[in-house]
């Protein structure tokens, strides 16, 4: 047999580079689902960390001590100054508003009792939001 014609060494060239970045594509996305499905499980972790820290600050009787004046389900020795703390998510559905009747409940409603556990700093930001992630948890 002779040389191959060159219009087929091309078409076989093409045919082969086609076949070798559907490889790639198919590498890459597996590469990608692999890290979001990493990511997804650190995010989870860490969700679920800041609930139990969440929780801890909740019932402290030291530091958040929502249970000095609320009812919180599993809760030992609630008041009953504040509403109870259930059906959290439903309530507040829009978190930022929820932060900022923890952070300082006097800005919407002067006339409550509430600490303003951020304005005066008796709670670090991170610790608002822990308590938050447990309260959706509610």
């Amino acid at each position: 047999m002779g040389r191959m014609p060159i219009y087929k060494l091309k078409f076989v060239s093409h045919k082969e580079e086609i076949m070798r970045k559907a490889a790639s594509n198919t590498i890459l996305k597996s590469s990608l689902a692999i890290i979001i499905a990493g990511m997804a499980l650190v995010s989870a972790s860490a969700i679920a960390s800041s609930v139990e820290e969440g929780k801890k600050l909740a019932f402290d009787r030291k530091q958040g001590n929502c249970l000095a004046c609320h009812m919180i389900e599993g809760g030992i020795s609630p008041g009953d100054i504040g509403p109870p703390l259930i059906a959290m998510k439903a309530r507040f559905p829009d978190r930022a508003k929820l932060r900022a009747q923890i952070y300082d409940a006097t800005a919407a409603n002067p006339e409550s009792i509430m600490i303003p556990f951020g304005r005066h700093k008796a709670l670090s930001d991170a610790q608002i939001d822990s308590i938050i992630d447990y309260m959706y948890t509610l």
